[in-house]
């Protein structure tokens, strides 16, 4: 949050909120993303396969990060930052040549019929060829890479790096617009104030799931409320041979999202029906219930996003 209120008052054209920004993506689809650091182990190993990213770390901060792995948890943190911080920081030019290196060398490997899975060579190609030349192609090697199915979701504390790559996601966030960018993205770029700001905890990549609970009181209803006062999602499920389905009363005012199925809306207080169908919208007030009428037999798939307070 000072980070958030801090930036905002340095450079309010890139940061206009003083809010701090967890997130969660929920997959819709076959889902695929970067957040948060790798185990040092993990990334170690990358920089003995792929000589190109060692050469973009440089040999002293390789050493830092190869020796933090019998440290203790700052001394580990301290080493990654500085290897992430001399990646992001390495000439535009250089980024390239190495990238293109890397490129034609796990081309060739391919062409060749050599499994490059052990240095994640099919995703670096994806990436180079979305955004080539860019330094962010690198950051696969730092990240963890996360494949998620529908319903599964990760959540991502404030200053926690991350990238969606692939799929449809349900996405909730604090209420904040800002974002500080440092690679595969053709927006405004802010790669000192990226390094400084990140949270430097590496962790395995099943960390990074965050599992629903189901409701007690609605076997319909898939509950993700993350460690953060800011937001709570629900998924909700209604079988199509359901031909109501009431969507109970919370004390915050909520938003509900239509992914699938056809339904009509009423509350205590409408004074008409409201329709709704994929990609509808309704906005429910605090201590406010609402009634869904299938209009349709094909089974709904919601989402409700609000603060259990």
């Amino acid at each position: 949050m000072e980070l958030a209120e801090k930036l905002h008052l340095q450079a309010p054209q890139h940061y206009p909120d003083a809010n701090h920004k967890p997130e969660m993506a929920i997959a819709l689809t076959s889902f695929q993303g970067l957040c948060g650091f790798r185990p040092v182990e993990e990334i170690v190993t990358f920089l003995t396969k792929v000589p190109e990213f060692q050469f973009l770390i440089g040999d002293n901060a390789t050493t830092q990060l190869k020796q933090s792995l019998s440290q203790n948890s700052q001394a580990m943190a301290s080493a990654l930052q500085s290897c992430f911080s001399h990646l992001m920081k390495n000439e535009k030019k250089v980024v390239v040549e190495q990238l293109n290196l890397l490129v034609k060398r796990i081309t060739q490997q391919v062409a060749a019929g050599n499994n490059v899975e052990d240095i994640c060579g099919e995703l670096l190609l994806q990436l180079h060829q979305q955004y080539p030349g860019d330094i962010g192609c690198f950051a696969i090697y730092f990240l963890n890479l996360l494949n998620l199915k529908p319903g599964e979701a990760m959540f991502l504390e404030a200053n926690v790096p991350h990238a969606y790559l692939k799929g449809d996601c349900v996405e909730c966030m604090a209420c904040s617009d800002n974002t500080v960018r440092a690679g595969l993205t053709p927006k405004f770029i802010d790669v000192p104030t990226l390094c400084d700001m990140l949270s430097y905890t590496p962790s395995p990549s099943k960390d990074r799931l965050f599992t629903p609970t189901r409701s007690q009181e609605d076997p319909y209803l898939s509950l993700y409320d993350p460690p953060v006062p800011d937001f709570t999602v629900m998924k909700i499920e209604v079988p199509g041979s359901v031909t109501e389905y009431k969507v109970l009363a919370v004390d915050s005012a909520s938003i509900l999202l239509m992914v699938q199925g056809t339904v009509t809306a009423s509350t205590p207080t409408a004074q008409a029906v409201i329709p709704l169908q994929r990609g509808g919208v309704l906005f429910i007030g605090a201590n406010e219930s609402v009634s869904l009428k299938l209009t349709v037999p094909e089974d709904l798939l919601l989402f409700r996003a609000c603060c259990l307070l």
